[in-house]
């Protein structure tokens, strides 16, 4: 889904960085986040490699006044790690939403004034 913004509309943007994984939990993770939230990225855009050689980073922004209800639990292959920029009450919308579908294990945080930075370690669920 793509985000459409009105001059009226209120949005809450959340940049999510995923890294560290196969590019089928990436999308695994940004589909989960895309059924809840409006994003700026299109059904049909997929994580890709960039170049074997090289680690890949795939972002995306969400929109964490569109809230849906979050699918229940996913899985994934691997551990992803996420990174989540944006305002205290979205960047934790976003985390109480993940852990409907991941276990999650809070990394780290970086707080500034306006916007706060949490990295993510995400896990399938305990069937």
């Amino acid at each position: 889904m793509t985000t459409v913004n009105r001059p009226d509309q209120h949005t809450e943007p959340v940049v999510v960085t995923i890294s560290g994984c196969a590019k089928e939990d990436a999308h695994t993770v940004f589909e989960f986040l895309r059924h809840s939230y409006d994003c700026d990225r299109g059904a049909a855009d997929r994580p890709e490699y960039v170049s074997p050689d090289h680690p890949t980073v795939w972002t995306a922004t969400f929109d964490a006044a569109s809230a849906r209800p979050p699918s229940g639990p996913v899985s994934l292959a691997s551990p992803v790690e996420a990174e989540m920029q944006g305002g205290y009450w979205a960047v934790d919308r976003m985390t109480e939403t993940l852990t409907t579908g991941f276990r999650v294990e809070r990394q780290g945080t970086a707080a500034g004034d306006q916007e706060k930075d949490v990295q993510l370690r995400l896990l399938s669920r305990a069937a």
